[in-house]
């Protein structure tokens, strides 16, 4: 059993090449993942039906929760783990290797920024930190040892510290990126006051129940006037996909191009609204080639024609009961 037959899917460079390798997929995983394909077959979908990208089964994200969304049946593979609470257990992303995530998160940043080389990258993630198995973290890590400036790191609780180094790759117009989680970034900017001219800050994740909840309108707000930019980047991914999506502004995203999102009806994963219309996001990433590639998120969002999207949301239980298929 084997990938090796699946094209590289850093390397799609048209909608007909993203179709082709995503039925691919599909095809592999349906026959490789006794998940997804019990999923398939409980909704009466056989891969006889399939003929077209839109005819493929998202599978609800919960499944991490409750089961093993893998291909392999190795009993040693390891995994990315999501934050949890004593009442809801993490979501797990198993995986043989982390070369598919290493090749998804440097193609898809160079793909929107450029060469991580050319950036400083400064990590202000305490709620990552503070667990293991965050994807995240691995990810803030690799883009850190590959940007080869001193002053790359991850700052926990040394906010005067990162002030310092802020200021200082400013005065040198070093280009920076400053990745941090909402309330960390809230915190600095609270503490202290900037005039930022190289500097592209970029947040993630939410509050992690650190601080009252923000829209993104306000949020990104008062971050604006904290660092004195013009505009707040934004990161979009979860552990259960390999690949992000990137806000350059206002709250919409672009996917890289092995990357999709559609808008479905709230409590079915197997519907399509139109452009423009508010429902749950369904993701196709094609990274995913050891898990699942088709997932139905419990995220609220709208996706546009030009395939742009935004995420407004989560969705409460009530509406994410149509997708309880099968777990338990």
């Amino acid at each position: 059993m084997t990938t090796d037959h699946l094209e590289n899917f850093w390397e799609i460079d048209s909608n007909d090449a993203f179709d082709v390798l995503a039925l691919k997929t599909f095809s592999f995983q349906y026959k490789n993942n006794k998940v997804y394909r019990s999923f398939c077959d409980l909704i009466n979908c056989h891969p006889t039906e399939v003929k077209y990208v839109k005819d493929i089964p998202h599978l609800p994200i919960s499944f991490f929760k409750t089961k093993r969304v893998c291909c392999f049946e190795d009993d040693d593979l390891q995994f990315f783990s999501s934050s949890s609470t004593s009442k809801i257990d993490p979501s797990k992303h198993y995986y043989r290797n982390t070369r598919d995530y290493q090749m998804s998160f440097r193609k898809g940043f160079e793909y929107f920024f450029g060469d991580i080389k050319d950036y400083a990258v400064l990590a202000l993630l305490p709620s990552y930190m503070e667990r293991e198995g965050s994807s995240l973290i691995y990810m803030a890590d690799d883009m850190i040892r590959n940007s080869h400036k001193m002053e790359s790191g991850f700052y926990l609780n040394q906010l005067d510290v990162l002030k310092e180094h802020i200021n200082q790759l400013e005065e040198k117009s070093q280009k920076t990126l400053l990745l941090g989680v909402s309330f960390a970034l809230m915190d600095l900017v609270e503490r202290y006051s900037f005039r930022l001219h190289h500097t592209c800050v970029m947040e993630t994740g939410g509050m992690k129940g650190r601080r009252r909840e923000l829209t993104r309108e306000e949020l990104h707000d008062r971050l604006r006037r904290g660092f004195g930019v013009n505009k707040i980047y934004s990161e979009y991914g979860m552990t259960e996909l390999l690949s992000q999506a990137y806000s350059k502004s206002k709250g919409i995203f672009e996917c890289p191009p092995w990357m999709r999102v559609y808008a479905r009806e709230h409590q079915d994963p197997l519907t399509r609204l139109p452009w423009g219309q508010t429902g749950g996001l369904n993701i196709i990433d094609l990274a995913n080639r050891d898990s699942c590639a088709f997932i139905a998120t419990e995220d609220l969002g709208k996706v546009y024609s030009d395939s742009h999207f935004e995420v407004l949301g989560r969705m409460d239980d009530s509406e994410i009961r149509g997708c309880n298929l099968m777990v338990i």
